[in-house]
């Protein structure tokens, strides 16, 4: 029989769990209502963006950010410490951050709201649905952090950068974008890097290993809260770096 010691000491485990929870749902929501509020957050779902389309889509730059400079997307971007980190160390070009989280999406909305940040928005929304947002020639540069690996089998079309979603990007991407994969899992690197041969995509660069390079590079400038998570277990960066679009001989 479990002694009277054990059962408080569960029962208090239990009660402290209860608790966070019930503090997590309610951060949460309140996470939520305070989305509503920022000018620079656009909420989509894919029946709304067939009933009406998005009105800034081929217009952000006129609408929006009011400037011609180039626009970077970071998709999956979670907290959005790339979208923020990039606008605030390239004041000349425009950050919009993906994502369908809209808690976790939070921070970096609040961050550059407080610092009054202009060349920043976010939309959240499942990725799938990114052509509805952007006209051909419309976007430069595309950064993929850390996202799911979907190591399933059954599931390599949902990878980010699987053939599927290249060709979404192909269709409102200009013709010499480029695209950054920043990966804890070894599978996405060498599934990706099998791709971009099978298609003949310029590589740029490459490491399967980031932080052991002696390069000083832009893409060690940002660490994501995951990315601070694996490297804290030991887990090697990997990196690409690769053109959208084939090769021309």
């Amino acid at each position: 029989m479990p002694s009277n010691k054990k059962k408080t000491a569960a029962h208090g485990y239990l009660v402290c769990e209860k608790f966070l929870f019930r503090v997590g749902k309610k951060n949460k929501l309140k996470r939520f209502a305070e989305n509503q509020t920022f000018d620079h957050l656009f909420q989509y779902n894919f029946q709304e963006l067939q009933a009406n389309g998005f009105p800034l889509k081929g217009q952000w730059n006129d609408r929006f950010f009011n400037n011609d400079n180039p626009i970077v997307l970071e998709l999956g971007c979670g907290k959005g410490e790339y979208t923020v980190g990039l606008a605030k160390a390239r004041v000349g070009t425009n950050h919009i951050g993906f994502d369908i989280k809209g808690a976790r999406m939070w921070k970096g909305l609040k961050e550059s709201q407080q610092l009054g940040l202009k060349n920043v928005a976010f939309v959240r929304t499942r990725i799938e649905l990114i052509n509805h947002f952007f006209e051909p020639d419309e976007v430069s540069e595309i950064w993929i952090t850390f996202p799911d690996p979907q190591p399933q089998s059954s599931r390599i079309r949902k990878r980010l950068t699987s053939p599927v979603f290249l060709n979404y990007y192909r269709k409102f991407m200009k013709a010499d974008g480029i695209v950054h994969l920043k990966t804890d899992s070894q599978l996405l690197y060498d599934y990706t890097m099998e791709v971009i041969e099978e298609e003949k995509l310029p590589l740029h660069f490459h490491t399967n290993d980031l932080y052991a390079t002696a390069e000083d590079m832009e893409v060690k400038n940002f660490r994501t809260f995951y990315e601070q998570m694996w490297l804290g277990q030991g887990i090697s960066i990997k990196y690409i770096q690769f053109g959208i679009n084939p090769i021309t001989r």
